[in-house]
């Protein structure tokens, strides 16, 4: 914290502490020294020993034959669509809150030019597997698509970072095998399910034909993201990410920031989750009727805060959230986003210490008070 003086006498300047999302994480410093040091070369013509080696070794995590180093999740989860999609009339299977299709711009339709049929997806991020089958469409007649893939999320973005239990992925496996079609996993965060299954993230990709990861996230590297699954499947990708602009030169000064990321960061992700859930229970302790939290779902390091659309509007929590008046006793400045109307999102990353978990929850509590007793204020009103 730091202090300053004016005419009333010495006042702590505004801390700020964002929770918008962990793609704002910085790179730690070892992955700073490193990048000034990697051994490169021509990446689109293989010679970049660095790139290979980071796709060697996730690979090898993730229990795939080969791997792929990208620019970014969304053009990794395009690749997989892209690749898996070998028909003109095909079709894709995702959740109707998943990032392929909410957050990618309609990639799938506007450069693949596959079709995406939704199935909604459950609070878990799942979704219901007979309305799964309903959706699969492999032997039919001229008038309609053909499936070819099925997406799953994990963690799942707009679902709080939840994570998705083995035996559903097992049982969605099963019914791709009867049908003959491939599962793609978005696993963007899916190093955090790994942590809080406690176990290999391979045992999590197991049940996947194919499977993308971020480093850019909670693992902290300055940009990319790792595409995985079979030898024949990465040299397509590989292709294909060419026309897409996504030929690298010399990348293995981000590679190696991706090798520290993937070797030093994974574990840690337990004290993001500690982080997020001690919001969370803060929250919940305050009993307010604009703000709740469902404590029993907060499971990794996303959290979401339902707000009561009927007393508080959600763009304005999040203004007063980030604005420090004159008068406030707390002098932080938290920001966070919002993606739907009734909710907002916390998202913890490693640079969020104790000291930014303890400003952030005095903050909250105090815009808790502000709109529970103006609320209060307002019934009171009415019934006069």
């Amino acid at each position: 914290m730091y202090w300053t003086v004016n005419g009333n006498g010495i006042v702590p300047d505004t801390f700020t502490v964002d929770l918008r999302t962990d793609t704002i994480s910085q790179p730690t410093q070892e992955m700073r020294d490193v990048m000034g040091n990697a051994v490169v070369g021509d990446d689109v013509y293989r010679e970049d020993p660095t790139v290979a080696e980071l796709e060697r070794r996730s690979a090898e995590m993730l229990g795939k034959e080969d791997a792929l180093f990208v620019v970014s999740g969304t053009m990794a989860n395009l690749l997989a669509i892209m690749v898996h999609s070998t028909r003109r009339d095909a079709e894709v299977i995702a959740g109707d809150n998943s990032h392929t299709f909410r957050f990618e711009q309609g990639g799938p339709a506007q450069i693949a030019g596959v079709q995406t049929a939704l199935v909604k997806n459950k609070a878990d991020g799942t979704f219901d597997l007979d309305e799964l089958r309903d959706k699969i469409r492999v032997d039919t007649d001229c008038h309609e698509p053909v499936t070819q893939l099925i997406i799953v999320e994990n963690t799942h973005n707009m679902c709080g970072g939840k994570v998705l239990p083995l035996d559903w992925l097992e049982s969605v496996q099963n019914i791709a095998r009867e049908y003959n079609i491939k599962v793609h996993m978005d696993g963007a965060r899916v190093m955090n399910a790994a942590v809080y299954q406690k176990i290999p993230v391979s045992e999590i990709a197991k049940y996947v034909d194919t499977i993308c990861f971020c480093l850019s996230k909670g693992l902290g590297a300055p940009v990319g993201s790792v595409l995985a699954g079979s030898k024949s499947f990465i040299e397509k990708a590989r292709r294909t990410r060419k026309v897409l602009g996504g030929g690298w030169r010399q990348a293995g000064c981000l590679a190696a920031a991706g090798l520290v990321a993937i070797n030093k960061m994974i574990d840690r992700l337990e004290e993001d989750h500690i982080h997020a859930y001690r919001i969370a229970k803060a929250i919940d302790e305050t009993g307010s009727k604009i703000f709740s939290v469902d404590l029993s779902t907060v499971q990794t390091n996303i959290v979401m805060v339902n707000v009561d659309r009927s007393k508080a509007c959600t763009k304005e929590i999040l203004q007063r959230m980030a604005t420090v008046l004159p008068q406030d006793s707390v002098r932080v400045s938290l920001k966070c986003s919002s993606r739907d109307p009734g909710l907002f999102r916390i998202v913890i990353y490693w640079e969020i210490t104790e000291e930014h978990v303890r400003a952030a929850i005095d903050k909250i509590k105090l815009v808790i008070r502000e709109f529970d007793s103006k609320c209060t204020r307002e019934k009171r009103k009415n019934m006069d």
